[in-house]
């Protein structure tokens, strides 16, 4: 089959988008290169990624390319016979397991402090902001914060467990705003040496731990952002630690990205250049690991604020690029314009949820008033 065969099984495949390659809207792909047929047939979103890296094609809207793939769900045409395997390998091996866990710190997170400083909110949230009543960036990620501790109901002198603290930002806010004692831990050296320096002087401990070797009890526990790292195979362990953890009259809050089907990896480009070992749970896999640990409070569902939130991000991370071009290549540009936009695309077609859970041991006496 040539070049040109190859093209019109492409073309065929995202007609249902109305997507024409080298057309004339801003979501158009232009391809400079015919290898790029032939390479996207035979290796699916991974090659999709690489040659989008390499220059070989490019559009004015890639999140708009990605939202109009997602949402006419053609996406599994591209599916490679490697990837398929890779789901068969991820059944039988633990991909998160506690020797891997520092991996995706290595791989995301120690890759600049600088970058994510440029990229996100002044307190360097890494998650979903709340839009509701928001107009900016920072408002956004500073109602989040609020929501997260009024549905946590703390109150002065709680002792409060952040697993995946990240840079600090929720801990510091929780410190100062609430006076309560908070413990966060990351598995990313560069997070919790930033996450010290922004912590100074409040009552907040920052560990380089991963969430299996905790100790303790605690009044209240949540999670930002984190979910995504543990795994299918650690979900269950992942409750059961939590629960161990949390005091009999405390509550729990998770807050993560969810996937509409349950899966056992997650895509292979974002895993090998983005989040290695993550997966997107899906809903029926956390109810499966919650039953018989905690009684579900609350459910929420805010994903559509992650379209919006990764693409301040990404127009943050466009106007900072001046300022940080000199640590990075000109490959590395297009490698994290490519993450953000998908993934935007993604939120927009509303692949992916954002979740926030409440759960509490027993079930709180009188009920749970959920806060919006």
């Amino acid at each position: 089959m040539n070049n040109r065969k190859y093209r019109e099984k492409i073309e065929e495949i995202l007609a249902p988008t109305e997507i024409k390659i080298n057309g004339n809207q801003p979501w158009d792909p232009q391809v400079y290169n015919n290898n790029f047929y032939p390479r996207v047939l035979a290796k699916g979103s991974m090659a999709l990624g690489e040659t989008y890296m390499d220059g070989w094609w490019d559009a004015g809207q890639l999140d708009e390319f990605f939202h109009r793939i997602l949402r006419a769900n053609i996406e599994k045409s591209f599916r490679s016979f490697s990837e398929i395997f890779n789901c068969l390998l991820a059944k039988f091996y633990n991909f998160q397991k506690i020797s891997r866990a520092y991996q995706i710190g290595e791989h995301h997170y120690n890759i600049s402090n600088e970058l994510y400083k440029r990229m996100l909110d002044k307190r360097m949230t890494y998650s979903c902001g709340y839009w509701k009543n928001a107009e900016n960036l920072d408002d956004a990620q500073k109602a989040k914060l609020d929501l997260i501790c009024r549905k946590l109901k703390i109150g002065p002198e709680m002792k409060i467990l952040d697993i995946g603290c990240g840079w600090g930002g929720a801990a510091r806010f929780i410190a100062r705003r609430y006076k309560a004692e908070v413990v966060g831990v990351t598995i990313s050296k560069e997070q919790a040496e930033l996450a010290r320096e922004r912590c100074k002087g409040l009552p907040v401990t920052i560990q380089l731990q991963d969430y299996r070797e905790l100790e303790g009890k605690f009044n209240r526990i949540f999670s930002i952002g984190m979910f995504e790292h543990v795994g299918y195979k650690n979900y269950k362990t992942y409750m059961k630690t939590v629960r161990n953890l949390l005091k009999e009259d405390g509550i729990f809050l998770l807050h993560t990205i969810g996937g509409n089907h349950s899966n056992v990896k997650i895509d292979p480009w974002i895993n090998k250049y983005i989040f290695p070992n993550s997966m997107l749970p899906s809903a029926k896999q956390i109810s499966e690991a919650i039953e018989g640990r905690f009684v579900i409070e609350d459910w929420q569902n805010f994903g559509a604020d992650y379209d919006t939130t990764l693409m301040t991000w990404y127009q943050n991370f466009e106007n900072n690029w001046d300022k940080l071009k000199q640590g990075y290549s000109k490959r590395f540009y297009r490698m994290w314009k490519y993450y953000l936009l998908c993934c935007a695309g993604s939120f927009r077609a509303r692949k992916n949820q954002l979740w926030q859970i409440v759960l509490s041991p027993k079930g709180i006496a009188g009920g749970y008033q959920a806060p919006r």
